[in-house]
């Protein structure tokens, strides 16, 4: 019986112990990998630099917009060439010149001069955009652009587009020509 008694105490204990294994295998909950944080710059120029990424593509991308509403807006610039233009004009203009070539001299000239200042602010805008958004394929590989330095390049380029645009219809007389003199 010793034996019996032996043997039913270590059934006991051993169904105990497989339980007590089993409870802690169920009880445990499955962990979700957490992905490592990202390795501490180890200088202070590091740390700078980090911080500093995508400032001048920001800038640049602002910058490209802002030359778009100005192609579109008009320019102290072009407003300054358009009235030495005009008195330029008013100069070379002989008073017994035809009404038609005092039109074009005076005014004709201003408006395309006015055109050509807009046109060249949007091309600035337009190349200055474009360089942005292609910034990235030339710089550091997994370096990722901010949207918005994406989207305000966008609306540079978009911006420079239309100025471009209605600067050459402007500067062809399409839009907003000259009266005829007839």
């Amino acid at each position: 019986m010793a034996t019996n008694a032996v043997d039913e105490t270590e059934a006991t204990e051993a169904t105990t112990d497989e339980k007590a294994v089993d409870t802690t295998k169920s009880d445990e909950v499955p962990q979700t990998e957490v992905p490592a944080p990202a390795a501490a710059p180890e200088t202070e120029a590091e740390a700078k630099e980090e911080s500093s990424y995508g400032v001048g593509q920001g800038a640049g991308a602002v910058v490209s917009a802002a030359l778009g509403v100005v192609s579109l807006t008009g320019s102290w610039m072009g407003t300054v060439a358009a009235a030495r233009q005009n008195l330029i004009g008013q100069l070379e203009t002989a008073q017994n010149a035809s009404v038609a070539k005092q039109i074009q001299a005076v005014y004709g000239d201003a408006w395309q001069t006015t055109a050509l200042w807009g046109g060249l602010f949007a091309l600035v805008a337009l190349i200055v955009g474009v360089a942005v958004l292609a910034r990235p394929a030339f710089g550091t590989p997994g370096r990722i652009q901010a949207p918005w330095v994406k989207s305000v390049a966008w609306a540079g380029v978009a911006l420079g587009v239309i100025g471009l645009f209605l600067a050459v219809l402007k500067y062809s007389g399409v839009l907003l020509g000259l009266p005829s003199a007839s």
